[in-house]
């Protein structure tokens, strides 16, 4: 069986499990991702945000791929990534959860 979710996909690492009901169907599902908590992860830069920022396009900018927006939802521990486009706000930019930063670098 082929992976469900590509190897850059915040659901990569998430279980596939398989619920059966009492009738026989088999339905399958994800089970809970956790999002790990900020400070497991290592600071890059900040982005401050600006009046026509998008999160698509800050992420373009400093992770080099807009899909990935959700690395920086989870760096600033939101829930819904929208709420991260406060004009003003401070958005950590960081390395991916548990991959360790070089000190004073």
């Amino acid at each position: 069986m082929a992976a469900p979710f590509q190897p850059t996909s915040r659901y990569a690492a998430i279980e596939v499990a398989v619920y059966e009901d009492a009738e026989g169907r088999r339905s399958a599902y994800l089970r809970r991702r956790f999002v790990p908590q900020p400070e497991s992860f290592a600071l890059l830069t900040e982005h401050e945000v600006t009046e026509g920022d998008r999160l698509d396009n800050v992420t373009a900018t400093h992770l080099r791929d807009a899909e990935q927006f959700w690395r920086i939802a989870d760096a600033n521990r939101a829930m819904r990534p929208d709420d991260l486009m406060e004009v003003g706000r401070r958005l950590r930019i960081t390395l991916p959860a548990g991959i360790p930063g070089v000190a004073d670098a």
